[in-house]
């Protein structure tokens, strides 16, 4: 089981960026960058690989609307070069908030698009020339919007550090978790309740397997929450930290009927918290939406408590089948914390 853990989007990534060595030396496997509609995935990741010396650096994640194939295929090569080999690239739709209201993008065809950007990522990868013949058209003829029709079948010009790049997948519904088991290396749920993994995806995930390519092997799997490691009330009260984030996602990603982490909330079996925390959140309640989430939630997600506690929760994950636990360390050394999970994790 790898250990990694995730820069978000707020704050100034130069800042947490300068921790991320020190968690390198503690063991720390992966580090993963989000985008959002923050700062730009690709910048603090060719930033981070000047910082870093083993430390693998994925994007987690962009999305498969803002930038075209051929762009995501040279974002890829680019940062496993400067890298020298240790770039992940997260993909995943995001939302139609996002896509259509910051990049001025139409929401459409998620699963059609993910698979064909999948399929021209590897294929540059491997300098095979660029070709489409589906959503995406390569090379672009008059037929489908061509201006000149001089467009001809290109390989990436320079020569990638490797011939392929791991490709994980950030999703979340039944048809998005079922494509991620068939065609992605890895996948990256979130706010992942362990117990409970199996009856909201195993279906879904069961079905992708069945149409897996053997050549792409066993899908990774990585999810986590906060760590806090201690005794006592003091400890278990840091859970109330994870509360914003929890409603941010289930309140605030998406509108009504078009958030995806209120859906998993829902298939959680929390149906009225779910509703009653949107509810507040979009009406600036923030605070009040918060206090709602559940708290078996939180602590299934987390692992805040006694050692032996945050030894149970590993487990909990490991029979998840998680691959890669994601964890934020809460505590005056993380460093310290991540060594001692490396332990636990094995």
């Amino acid at each position: 089981m790898k250990l990694s853990t995730m820069l978000m989007y707020d704050g100034n990534p130069r800042a947490a960026a300068d921790q991320v060595a020190a968690l390198e030396k503690a063991g720390l496997d992966t580090v993963w960058v989000a985008e959002a509609y923050g700062f730009d995935s690709p910048t603090l990741m060719g930033y981070l690989a000047a910082k870093t010396e083993t430390v693998e650096i994925g994007a987690a994640i962009l999305n498969i609307y803002s930038r075209t194939p051929g762009a995501l295929l040279q974002t890829a090569a680019g940062l496993d070069n400067v890298s020298g080999g240790r770039a992940l690239l997260g993909l995943g739709a995001s939302g139609p908030q996002v896509i259509e209201g910051f990049h001025g993008v139409p929401y459409e065809k998620p699963l059609t698009r993910t698979r064909e950007i999948i399929d021209i990522i590897r294929a540059g990868m491997r300098r095979e020339p660029l070709r489409a013949d589906g959503t995406f058209q390569l090379p672009l003829d008059k037929e489908h919007g061509a201006v000149t029709g001089l467009g001809k079948p290109l390989k990436l010009l320079t020569r990638p550090e490797r011939d392929s790049v791991p490709i994980y997948l950030a999703a979340l519904g039944q048809k998005n978790v079922e494509l991620a088991a068939e065609v992605a290396d890895g996948w990256l749920p979130h706010l992942f309740y362990p117990e409970k993994f199996s009856t909201v995806w195993g279906d879904a995930i069961k079905a992708g397997t069945a149409k897996r390519d053997a050549s792409l092997g066993p899908m990774n799997i990585v999810a986590g929450g906060m760590v806090a490691i201690g005794e006592g009330p003091d400890t278990k009260a840091l859970l109330d930290f994870a509360r914003p984030l929890f409603a941010l996602y289930v309140g605030g990603m998406g509108a009504k009927g078009k958030n995806f982490y209120n859906d998993v909330a829902r298939a959680y079996g929390y149906e009225d918290a779910a509703e009653r925390i949107q509810d507040l959140y979009l009406s600036g309640k923030k605070d009040e939406a918060a206090a709602l989430v559940p708290t078996e939630w939180l602590e299934a997600a987390n692992l805040v408590g006694p050692a032996s506690y945050v030894q149970e929760r590993i487990a909990a994950f490991k029979e998840a089948g998680v691959t890669s636990l994601n964890v934020t360390p809460v505590g005056d050394d993380p460093a310290a914390i991540v060594t001692q999970l490396k332990e636990w994790v094995g």
